[in-house]
């Protein structure tokens, strides 16, 4: 890509994950090379099987099959800093048109990995590679170093009536 941004699709509402994956589709069908990875995620979510339809797109986990609901353990920081590790190298490679990395923002506030160790390996990207980063709490550093940051506020919705996650359309 002649010029490449780094998006930021954060807050309380739903839809951070599938805006990532629609513009993940988007540019896998448009010939982009997609490198799609899931921070904190471990659980089989539906979006694993893109690959399996649209081959351009690649999704790799760095989480347990559980979320982190309390405090994390070692082998959740282990599964996090591995995955901070390889997006690094992704992002250098310069293999991928577009890098996803859901969650990011999850695991920075667990404080899995640092903030200054996210945006490092985000200024030492290949100048081509655009990014997307989702995730509630967003931390200042990066909504500063962001070119696109939108805020997915929550108005209403259906879990608050014991409506709970359903396969397709949240997970």
């Amino acid at each position: 890509m002649e010029n490449s941004y780094v998006h930021i699709y954060t807050g309380n509402g739903k839809g951070k994950t599938t805006a990532s994956l629609g513009l993940s589709v988007r540019a896998a069908l448009a010939g982009k090379k997609v490198f799609f990875g899931q921070f904190i995620k471990g659980m089989d979510y539906s979006e694993l099987r893109i690959p399996n339809y649209i081959p351009n797109i690649e999704i790799h986990q760095f989480g347990r099959d559980c979320f982190i609901y309390n405090d994390p353990t070692d082998e959740d920081i282990k599964e996090a800093r591995k995955g901070l590790n390889i997006c690094k190298e992704v992002l250098k490679s310069g293999k991928y048109d577009l890098v996803v990395l859901d969650e990011l923002n999850i695991a920075l506030y667990y404080k899995l990995f640092t903030v200054d160790e996210a945006i490092e390996i985000i200024k030492n990207r290949k100048s081509s590679v655009e990014v997307v980063i989702t995730g509630r709490y967003a931390p200042k550093e990066l909504t500063e170093l962001a070119d696109l940051v939108t805020e997915m506020k929550e108005i209403k919705h259906y879990y608050t009536k014991g409506i709970m996650a359903r396969k397709g359309i949240e997970f």
